[in-house]
């Protein structure tokens, strides 16, 4: 911002004035409906400005300052808490935390008789009171003194049990937030009634809590992390205890909160917890650091604000506000025309994000985006960020309509609208170029010569108009082509001639079938057997397949139909016609799959069977000259079923160089884990001979 400098030293008493507007008005947005125009960081930043301004003056701080107060001192409640409900300070790295550890220690006169560490959830704060163990109330943190009465949203909460296991009266603390996939249904939710679709998780759950007499209903999670009327217990007792009560604690979670007794392990356990935050089936902002015992806390006391016992150790923001500059329209390879954001740019996480994506042009109008507009945008680990939503009420006037394509951006030809994708009705024609490099390509059908330029050359010189037409080039035709020699038609030939007999999943895999993609491609292929009794399958019968829903099903079975006259070609040409792949027996089956997918009849009793494999970081010795999806592949012939993320279901990883979060959430499941050495060894009757 500009009144701040890049240590957050605060430049002039005009600049303090309107920091502390600006992040009075930022908190009433934030802890009213969720939105501000401020993402986490910046915020934080600006709060930390305005205290080390106040810390240097302090004869000129305002009253309205937001230091010192419960959410900023920006909201206000009708319903007095029982207890002060406070915030939590903040630290932003380990030397804070470190610092802020021995700041504790020196306060008690002790050492600290152990630590809680938990995630910091990224959800609205509440309190709910019972009474004989009937929940009576709920109310929203509001100032800290006072809250919102929330009660009539109770019903939705999953994880806040009407009843407890006890007859006892009890206040529980916690949070409530959308889980992701709660967020995903909810704006499905929203959409089918013609409703704004929620900005992001936090402002879901901010508005659902307070929302009355809607025609629908939006299911949010409970998460205690507290009590009044427990507090004998420990932190990590008292967790135990109020898991026993019925209420819902982030104990089952990866993240799960855990008891340290250093600060060492307090600062391992945070870098794991962070470590996990992108596969969390939740947001978290920070963790959480606890003094453990009642008497330490006791000790501790609390300040104005927060306690003196716990501190939030924050996290990179995920999500960050920024303009949107222009929309770009995309062809891809089927002919789906994509709209993608152009940003200013902004660092999320680390990462500088530039552009984004924006769905379909259904999703823009729904959202009701303007070129100008303040926008919301994700990211959270390796996902491809996307536009949320606008911030309506910060729109100066200035801001205008995006413009919708009236004709193919590639080709000018017309443009089928029916869905809520558009299409160039060309499809895969108006991108030959872009189909033809995808069905050459290493894990299709692996043609080695068949690059960008050459592709570029066969198309533009009307020898190719689709992958079929590759097996039809003679020699006379590619020694026309300029910089192509004796040796290299040769080389190419050979490599398409090659291709003609590639497995089943691999032919399958280079039309690019919407809806699909290498790991579908195997499971369609070991499933049906042969192209002849994939291409007779209807919608019901391909929704059997594992993975594939009635939906998906839909649009792979109208893909089979479109690409009729191509598959007829290569069906001449005798591509993936000779070749077939074993249906996987039902005796072999695995329950858990539906009794379909996975490996083929000589895999059943491999060296995988009924293992749920996950690959990470770089692979070594023998697996070094695989692609992951060779290793995929290779998994599954060896009677596995490969998957790209770690779960509870996941039995086995096989961990490479620089394997990150998926080895951490593994470690932290008990899951085995091999490196690549070990792995070669397990799998090497299967494995190709050098």
């Amino acid at each position: 911002m500009t009144f701040m400098t890049e240590n957050s030293a605060l430049l002039s008493p005009a600049a303090y004035t309107e920091a502390v507007t600006t992040a009075v008005a930022a908190s009433a947005a934030y802890y009213g409906d969720g939105t501000t125009p401020l993402g986490d960081d910046e915020y934080d930043g600006l709060l930390r400005a305005i205290a080390a301004y106040e810390e240097a003056h302090p004869d000129e701080v305002l009253a309205q300052s937001p230091t010192g107060k419960v959410a900023g001192g920006a909201v206000q409640g009708d319903v007095p808490h029982s207890v002060p409900m406070l915030s939590l300070d903040n630290v932003f790295d380990a030397d804070e935390l470190t610092e802020w550890a021995a700041g504790l220690e020196r306060r008690l006169g002790h050492p600290v008789a152990g630590w809680c560490v938990e995630p910091k959830l990224d959800g609205l704060a509440v309190a709910a009171r019972y009474r004989d163990g009937r929940l009576v109330k709920v109310l929203t943190r509001g100032d800290g003194l006072a809250g919102e009465d929330i009660t009539h949203a109770a019903d939705a909460v999953v994880g806040l049990p009407p009843v407890l296991t006890e007859p006892i009266d009890v206040e529980l603390r916690g949070e409530v937030l959308l889980t992701t996939a709660q967020f995903e249904e909810a704006n499905r939710i929203r959409l089918a009634h013609e409703a704004t679709p929620f900005a992001h998780p936090r402002s879901g759950a901010s508005g659902t809590l307070r929302a009355k007499d809607r025609p629908y209903r939006i299911e949010l999670t409970f998460f205690a992390y507290g009590a009044i009327g427990l507090d004998d217990l420990g932190h990590a007792a008292l967790l135990e205890k109020l898991a026993v009560l019925g209420a819902n604690t982030a104990a089952g979670t990866a993240a799960a909160p855990m008891r340290c007794e250093t600060v060492q392990q307090v600062q391992e356990r945070i870098d794991v917890i962070a470590g996990l935050r992108a596969g969390l089936p939740f947001g978290i902002d920070g963790v959480v650091v606890k003094a453990d015992t009642a008497e330490d806390q006791r000790q501790a006391g609390n300040g104005s604000r927060a306690p003196r016992w716990a501190v939030a150790r924050k996290l990179a923001a995920e999500h960050k506000v920024t303009r949107l500059l222009a929309v770009e329209w995309n062809v891809g390879r089927t002919g789906i025309i994509a709209p993608r954001a152009v940003l200013e740019p902004v660092v999320i996480d680390g990462v500088t994000v530039t552009y984004a994506t924006l769905h379909n042009p259904s999703d823009i109008t729904r959202r009701g985006l303007m070129i100008g507009d303040q926008v919301f945008v994700y990211r959270a680990g390796d996902v491809i960020p996307r536009v949320e939503a606008p911030l309506a009420d910060q729109r100066t006037g200035a801001e205008s309509p995006i413009v919708f394509p009236e004709a193919c951006p590639r080709c000018g030809d017309a443009i089928d609208t029916s869905e809520q994708r558009w299409r160039c009705v060309r499809g895969r024609s108006c991108q030959a170029v872009a189909s033809v490099i995808y069905a050459a390509g290493r894990d299709q059908l692996d043609i080695e010569g068949l690059g960008g330029t050459r592709a570029i050359q066969l198309v533009e010189a009307g020898l190719v108009k689709d992958v079929a037409d590759l097996f039809t080039l003679t020699r006379e035709q590619l020694l026309g082509l300029e910089r192509m020699g004796e040796t290299s038609a040769a080389n190419l030939l050979a490599a398409i001639e090659t291709a003609r007999g590639a497995a089943l999943n691999r032919v399958f895999c280079a039309l690019g079938v919407r809806g699909t993609g290498r790991t579908m491609s195997r499971r369609i292929a070991a499933h049906f057997g042969s192209m002849a009794a994939i291409r007779a399958a209807d919608a019901d019968t391909l929704a059997g397949v594992d993975g594939i829903g009635t939906e998906k099903a839909r649009v792979i079975a109208a893909e089979l139909v479109e690409l009729g006259p191509l598959l007829d070609k290569l069906q001449a040409q005798q591509v993936g016609t000779q070749v077939t792949e074993p249906q996987k027996p039902a005796a072999a089956a695995d329950p858990a799959d539906g009794g379909e997918g996975g490996g083929g009849a000589d895999s059943a009793g491999g060296p995988l069977a009924g293992q749920a494999v996950v690959v990470t970081g770089s692979m070594t010795g023998p697996l070094a000259v695989l692609s992951r999806n060779e290793m995929n592949e290779l998994i599954e012939r060896a009677g596995g079923k490969a998957s790209s993320s770690v779960s509870k279901r996941t039995t086995l990883l096989v961990a490479g160089e620089k394997a990150g979060s998926k080895r951490t959430k593994a470690e932290e499941l008990g899951i085995r884990i091999l490196g690549p050495e070990e792995f070669a060894v397990l799998v090497a009757d299967l494995l190709p001979t050098p």
